[in-house]
């Protein structure tokens, strides 16, 4: 998309979704530490064009510290930089992985922190994960979440209310709700055509618009996500 690179630092993830729609990727060809992201880095401080670099993998946050926080340190010196973006699953699942170390080389540099973190229902919200995005919030980063409409799952206006509601205590955004992507083995997690539309034209009716989520299609070779409602 147009000033934004999204760079995969690592195959690892701490929970296989079912419905991944990356479980085909070719992890096994992606670089693997600093070195081997050098070509890709050149790439960043060549193409002016950028303002967002988006870290995610498999999860960026299954990387040590080390690692990571050397990556987003030399990110932090490319001028052309606004923004760094991490995707992550590990607030929600391993909640003990946000450490101060990584907040350190994450929050207090010049370029703005979002956080993408991926909660498809209230119940994955405890009072430990809680405590995590917390840590995140505290320093200054914009937390936002990404859910994906899965069939007897969260496929209810309750349940996508109360997923919000939750999220808003944490002051978390509700950002994106994906429509499926149509990947080998999932079709008993899809809904029926038009029920994301009307999901989310409930909500409307329930709950500012700033906790409704707005609810999108990946469509390959578009300049950007389909919004569908």
């Amino acid at each position: 998309y147009t000033g934004r690179a999204l760079l995969i630092t690592s195959p690892t993830c701490a929970v296989h979704c079912r419905y991944c729609f990356r479980r085909h990727f070719p992890y096994g060809k992606t670089p693997k530490g600093l070195s081997a992201w050098e070509p890709a880095l050149r790439m960043i401080e060549e193409d002016e064009s950028l303002t967002e670099i988006i870290l995610s993998g498999g999860d960026a946050l299954s990387l040590v510290d080390a690692t990571l926080c050397a990556l987003m340190q030399r990110l932090q010196q490319v001028p052309h930089l606004r923004r760094i973006r991490l995707h992550t699953r590990l607030p929600v699942v391993i909640p003990s992985r946000i450490t101060h170390t990584l907040l350190d080389s994450f929050c207090n540099g010049r370029l703005t922190p979002v956080m993408v973190i991926h909660s498809n229902h209230a119940n994955e919200l405890s009072e430990e994960v809680s405590a995590s995005l917390s840590k995140i919030s505290d320093r200054g980063a914009l937390l936002l979440n990404q859910s994906v409409l899965l069939r007897k799952v969260n496929d209810s206006v309750k349940a996508l209310a109360q997923l919000s509601e939750r999220l808003l205590e944490l002051r978390v955004t509700p950002y994106y709700l994906h429509r499926l992507d149509h990947v080998f083995g999932t079709t008993h997690f899809q809904t029926a055509p038009g029920v994301g539309e009307r999901l989310i034209n409930e909500l409307r009716k329930q709950l500012p618009g700033y906790a409704v989520p707005r609810y999108v299609a990946e469509e390959a070779g578009k300049p950007h996500k389909t919004l569908l409602a």
